[in-house]
C-alpha cells in the first residue's frame, strides 16, 4: 500500500548529467528548457543570477554588479562569464540539482563551456541554431535590446563551439516548437536512457 507501482521507472540516485543549452541570442534556448522541464519534470532547469532587471524575458535571478560580485568572491558560483556587457552566473546549488533526476538544463554560453565540462564531468550540450533571418526576426519581436545590440547579437551567432567537447547534440529551432522539443527529447533519451531502472 502507498508503494510504488512495479514497473514504474525509477531516477536513480547518482548525479545526472549536466544539459547545456547554447546558441545564439533568439534561437529559442529558454523556450527549450521551460518546454523540456514542462514535458518530464525528470529534468529540472536552473535559473541563472544575471545583473540585468527582472521581467526582460528570461526568468532569472537579477542582482546588481556589486551584488554579483560578492557572490563570485565568495565561491556562490559554479560558473560564471560576461557577455553583452552583462554579468552571469550559474548558482553553485546546480551540484544537489543533479541529485535524483534525468538531467539539468543551464543556459550557458559558449566561452564557458570547456570549464563546464571540466567542473561537470557529466556534460551534455544541445547547440541550437537557426537561419540569420529568423534570429533577427525574433530579437526584433522580443524588443529586450537596442538595434545597435540586436546587430552584435546577431554577428556572435556565427561563433563556433570549443573544440574537445564529447557529447554534443546540434538542433534547428526553424521548426514549431514542439518539432524542436521532439528533436532535443531524440538527443536526450539515448542520454539520459541509464537515468532509469525498474
Amino acid at each position: 500500500m502507498g508503494g510504488r507501482a512495479q514497473d514504474e521507472p525509477q531516477l536513480e540516485q547518482g548525479p545526472a548529467p549536466v544539459i547545456a543549452v547554447v546558441g545564439p541570442s533568439g534561437v529559442g534556448k529558454d523556450s527549450l528548457i521551460r518546454a523540456l522541464a514542462a514535458h518530464d519534470p525528470g529534468y529540472r532547469a536552473v535559473r541563472r543570477v544575471i545583473t540585468r532587471p527582472g521581467g526582460a524575458g528570461e526568468a532569472h535571478i537579477p542582482v546588481s554588479p556589486a551584488e554579483f560580485a560578492r557572490i563570485a568572491a565568495r565561491g556562490g558560483f559554479a560558473l560564471h562569464w560576461r557577455a553583452h556587457g552583462l554579468r552571469y552566473g550559474i548558482p553553485g546549488e546546480v551540484d544537489a540539482l543533479c541529485l535524483g533526476c534525468r538531467g539539468v538544463l543551464v543556459n550557458l554560453s559558449w566561452q564557458v563551456l570547456a570549464e563546464a565540462q571540466a567542473r561537470f564531468g557529466d556534460l551534455v550540450v544541445l547547440s541550437l541554431s537557426a537561419d540569420p533571418g529568423i534570429l533577427a526576426a525574433r530579437l526584433a519581436r522580443r524588443g529586450r535590446e537596442s538595434g545597435a545590440e540586436r546587430s552584435v547579437r546577431l554577428k556572435r551567432a556565427g561563433l563556433v563551439l570549443p573544440e574537445g567537447l564529447r557529447r554534443v547534440h546540434r538542433i534547428d529551432t526553424v521548426g514549431t516548437p514542439q518539432e524542436v522539443l521532439r528533436a532535443a527529447l531524440a538527443c536526450l533519451q539515448p542520454e539520459s536512457g541509464s537515468r532509469l531502472s525498474r
